[in-house]
């Protein structure tokens, strides 16, 4: 029989449950808050929140999950030549918050970037664990994308594009350089077609929560990556 989810007070430190019991969907707590250090932990343990406006938090570790590991990035001729062509600007860490509420523009499925949600990745990033790259045509936010960092595990929450191919662009740079910083492994949550041409598979849970055991306790410093270039 499948684990029921725990049940987590706001405010208390409370251990997050062992997600291997749990089905498939894999929700395996409700509740508590969304405090940094909660957060760090969930991450390090390979469960995330998402909820909807009106619930309370509800913290998941589906299976299969979706990983790319840098050194399996794949890029086509089209896009690689795009890239090398530039004529757009590069940056890391300049506008994190402004990513995130871009990132909630036009979804036609309703939002999960709440403000709740918008403060709390506001304060991991200003404690260095939250990290956003964006791209930037004549002077304005064009696409980005954004996610938390533990050790060598990059948990990428969001993306956004108001010019074609630049979210493609986002996505390749922020590849290349977690992979040249020391990120091993970048979790996108879930595989989809369009993630599959980069190379994104999918990972039993059993076999990702064994990989990022290994991988959040090491020492990587994302604070400053290289700019202006691919």
């Amino acid at each position: 029989m499948d684990a029921l989810p725990h049940y987590l007070e706001p405010g208390e430190d409370q251990p997050f449950p062992d997600p291997r019991p749990f089905d498939d969907d894999g929700l395996v707590a409700v509740g508590g808050d969304l405090e940094p250090a909660r957060l760090i932990r969930a991450y390090g343990e390979g469960i995330f929140p998402w909820f909807s406006e009106g619930q309370p938090p509800l913290w998941w570790s589906p299976s299969p999950r979706g990983v790319l590991e840098p050194k399996n990035l794949h890029v086509s001729r089209r896009l690689d030549r795009t890239i090398r062509q530039g004529g757009f600007e590069l940056s890391w860490n300049r506008s994190f918050r402004a990513v995130q509420l871009a990132c909630d523009e036009r979804r036609p499925d309703g939002s999960w970037i709440l403000p709740e949600m918008v403060e709390a990745y506001g304060r991991l990033h200003e404690l260095g664990h939250a990290h956003s790259l964006e791209v930037h045509l004549d002077g304005v936010l064009v696409a980005g994308t954004y996610g938390v960092q533990i050790g060598a595990l990059f948990c990428a929450e969001s993306k956004f594009h108001r010019v074609r191919d630049l979210s493609k662009v986002a996505l390749v740079t922020l590849a290349r350089w977690l992979g040249d910083a020391g990120i091993e492994l970048i979790d996108v949550q879930f595989q989809t077609e369009h993630l599959a041409q980069f190379g994104v598979v999918e990972w039993r849970r059993e076999h990702y929560l064994e990989r990022i055991a290994g991988l959040v306790g090491r020492s990587v410093d994302l604070r400053r990556l290289p700019v202006g270039g691919v």
